[in-house]
């Protein structure tokens, strides 16, 4: 008998249907592929192997050929796994139970969480003896393999070994994910599949950028190049390209607003992923403004289909209208997997994904392995997850081989220390004096009023403010704003005084 993995929407005639054998073993070499990245491509290639194994169900082949019956065809891999190693073999049962309902926990479930795995392999168990019979023994590993050094038993405690246990488990559910729904794709939609991929070089993009910051240069006058804020701009990119060639690890950009840290970021970053041989350049930016405005320049600098801009307010006419068809369509499927050379996304977006289970968000995950991490505007990081976000930064650098770039005017105090002791750990300045820098660049002189004095009501701040020619007033509610510019009107032209009410 033949076993198909899945069948043609339409096309009745099983010789075209995709065999089962092919997939699973397309699936392990590309999810191979994609572990390799964290030296798990062992673990990746058992999983590839193992995550359809139930689709040689009988009832599975009844279903293809258009039976309605419900067949739980991910848990028998799952199951085989555990049978082959009571103790790392619930690693890869964990990923191959939940690459379609996405991963769950052992014993406790509930309404909207996915069947524990348990209780899934409780029901499993029972049908391997029927089905082995029908597996080929290519497709059936005769043993796990021996676990990533970073993996091996060592002296750190236990909560700290079970973290690191969930996010390579995560890890290893990305390339699975990844590897088994392009597989399907070349199989049923290869005019899709053929879309993906075809995008320049790191070597390519780190001259674009560096060339596209030297024509921006050279179109200054020599006065303009001589001011100070464009002296201390050329201090920033020079400080970033030099120390591009450092070992890969945790990195602080420390440059105030206006000191030019949205190209020099990205020079250091494509330099530094050239020199290490890592896979791309994400941008991680707490605003969607930002990402938008940030975006623009990437793709100015570096072409617009090496640039996939991800986040939640992206509107898919504007980016036809302004890219056309093809790219646009590009950019989807990027955003499925993060396969281009520079991502821009949100925070929310990048953090959830790290710690997901759910299939369409860890897709992406295998990507991030071997990449430079700019987190812009770092000292926005939502405090209630700091810890966890910490973390996970931390195991990125150790562990995944990436680099990570805290860019931000007012750095906070992210570095392990005494009593911080989950801080992140050999934080590296790019900027030799950060200090002096944020002196040339100072554009604001704070003068705080006398604390004894009496309050002044709106009248008597007005006053005050009218005898600037520039002034702008930050108060605390809208009425407030509407009286105080009221009162600044009927003292000047009415022309010049701006209201406006910021809806957050």
């Amino acid at each position: 008998m033949q076993f198909f993995a899945r069948s043609l929407e339409d096309d009745p005639n099983s010789d075209h249907w995709q065999l089962l054998e092919d997939h699973l073993k397309g699936v392990a070499e590309l999810s191979a592929q994609f572990a390799n990245a964290f030296k798990s491509a062992h673990w990746g290639y058992l999983a590839g192997l193992l995550h359809d194994l139930g689709k040689y169900q009988h009832e599975f082949q009844l279903k293809l050929q258009g039976e309605r019956i419900s067949v739980d065809h991910s848990g028998l891999g799952a199951a085989i796994a555990v049978k082959m190693d009571k103790e790392n073999g619930f690693s890869p049962a964990f990923v191959i139970a939940g690459h379609h309902a996405g991963l769950a926990n052992l014993v406790s479930g509930g309404t909207g969480f996915p069947t524990p795995l348990k209780e899934r392999l409780r029901s499993s168990m029972p049908i391997l003896s029927k089905v082995m019979r029908d597996i080929p023994p290519e497709v059936l590993p005769g043993k796990l393999p021996e676990l990533p050094d970073f993996m091996q038993p060592d002296n750190t405690e236990l909560q700290h070994k079970q973290r690191r246990m969930e996010f390579w488990v995560r890890f290893l559910f990305s390339a699975l994910i990844d590897a088994d729904r392009l597989n399907s794709e070349a199989f049923a939609q290869p005019e899709r599949a053929q879309l993906r991929g075809g995008y320049q070089s790191i070597h390519v993009l780190s001259g674009a950028i560096d060339a596209f910051i030297q024509a921006k240069i050279a179109r200054l006058g020599r006065e303009d190049r001589e001011t100070p804020v464009n002296r201390a701009r050329a201090q920033v990119l020079k400080a970033c390209q030099k120390t591009s060639s450092q070992q890969i690890g945790i990195f602080s950009l420390t440059v105030p607003t206006g000191g030019g840290k949205t190209l020099s970021a990205m020079s250091f970053a494509l330099r530094h992923t050239e020199e290490h041989e890592l896979r791309r350049v994400i941008v991680v930016i707490p605003y969607t403004s930002i990402i938008e405005q940030n975006a623009d320049v990437y793709r100015e600098a570096l072409g617009s289909e090496n640039v996939i801009e991800h986040h939640s307010s992206l509107d898919p006419v504007r980016e036809e209208a302004t890219y056309g068809v093809e790219i646009t369509r590009k950019h989807a499927l990027a955003a499925e997997n993060w396969d281009a050379p520079v991502i821009v996304t949100t925070s929310v977006q990048f953090f959830e994904s790290l710690f997901s289970n759910h299939p369409s968000r860890c897709r992406k995950l295998h990507n991030i392995a071997r990449s430079v991490i700019i987190l812009d505007e770092v000292q926005t990081l939502p405090p209630a997850f700091l810890l966890s976000i910490l973390d996970a930064l931390n195991e990125l650098c150790s562990h995944y081989g990436c680099s990570v770039v805290l860019s931000t005017a007012t750095p906070p105090a992210l570095a392990k220390r005494e009593r911080f002791e989950v801080g992140l750990g050999g934080v590296r300045e790019i900027i030799p004096d950060p200090k002096s820098l944020a002196e040339q660049l100072r554009r604001v002189k704070y003068d705080w009023p006398d604390l004894d004095a009496p309050i002044a009501d709106w009248a008597e701040l007005a006053v005050q403010l009218a005898k600037n020619m520039q002034i702008m007033a930050v108060v605390h509610k809208r009425i407030d704003a509407r009286t105080l510019a009221q009162h600044i009107e009927q003292i000047t032209a009415p022309e010049s005084v701006w209201h406006h009410c910021c809806p957050n």
